[in-house]
């Protein structure tokens, strides 16, 4: 991203990595419509030789990076004891390891130009807590949010800040289908009675790629509707007899 003056009144100027030419061109049409730029940088961030590339041409694209937000991630279901080697590491590739060599091209580019910046992870609620048939997933999310802390302190010498974003249940495409039973079930386990949308997580990135956040370094800030703060007995049931 390229903020114009202003950030958080006016648009900001995108670079949209995908892999499909046609949904990167979509949102980038999004984009442009709302008077500002989109455009599109075509490539795999999964693969490691891609990266240098993909961040070189969203550089030049945009005349520089100052923000960036990265939302590749995606679980795999299964006990530990049905998880193979060959999951584990596809899982620990999708939700860490490309946004560890992602975030570190996007700070070399920051560092040598000078003008500091921002950068957004997205994490989980998973990995603050027990991730019961995706204890892969949480393992990366948790490793997640342990290198944005770090990075967090290495690069604020540069006034580059890290943060994550750790999502609870939000309703994405992939759970429109899902049954009204279910979906009420869900909705009772959290304190607002409802799942989060995509627009709740989005609001939550514009904060921290904002000027509001500029004092906001290595944090981690959940976005669960209050899941993971509440207690689980019934309310007014004592947590022990001590």
């Amino acid at each position: 991203m390229r903020p114009r003056p202003g950030f958080w009144r006016a648009p900001v100027d995108v670079a949209l990595v995908d892999l499909v030419p046609e949904r990167a061109e979509q949102v980038a049409g999004m984009v442009n419509g709302l008077g500002t730029k989109g455009v599109t940088v075509i490539g795999d961030v999964l693969k490691d030789g891609e990266i240098p590339r993909i961040v070189a041409e969203a550089e030049e694209k945009l005349g520089g990076i100052d923000r960036m937000i990265s939302i590749v991630g995606g679980a795999t279901f299964g006990s530990l004891l049905e998880t193979s080697a060959a999951v584990w590491d596809q899982q620990m590739q999708l939700n860490l390891r490309y946004f560890f060599l992602i975030a570190k091209e996007v700070a070399g580019v920051m560092i040598k130009r000078g003008s500091g910046g921002r950068i957004v992870g997205i994490a989980s609620v998973d990995g603050q807590r027990a991730s019961p048939m995706r204890g892969a997933y949480g393992a990366a999310k948790a490793g997640l949010i342990s290198i944005v802390q770090t990075m967090a302190v290495e690069w604020a010498p540069h006034r580059i800040s890290v943060n994550a974003i750790a999502p609870g249940h939000i309703v994405t495409p992939r759970l429109f289908d899902t049954p009204r039973r279910v979906e009420g079930y869900a909705n009772s386990l959290i304190p607002l009675r409802r799942r989060g949308t995509t627009d709740d997580i989005g609001k939550a990135a514009l904060f921290l790629l904002s000027d509001l956040a500029a004092y906001v370094n290595g944090t981690t800030l959940d976005v669960d509707g209050g899941l993971l703060s509440q207690n689980l007995f019934p309310q007014g049931l004592p947590a022990s007899n001590g």
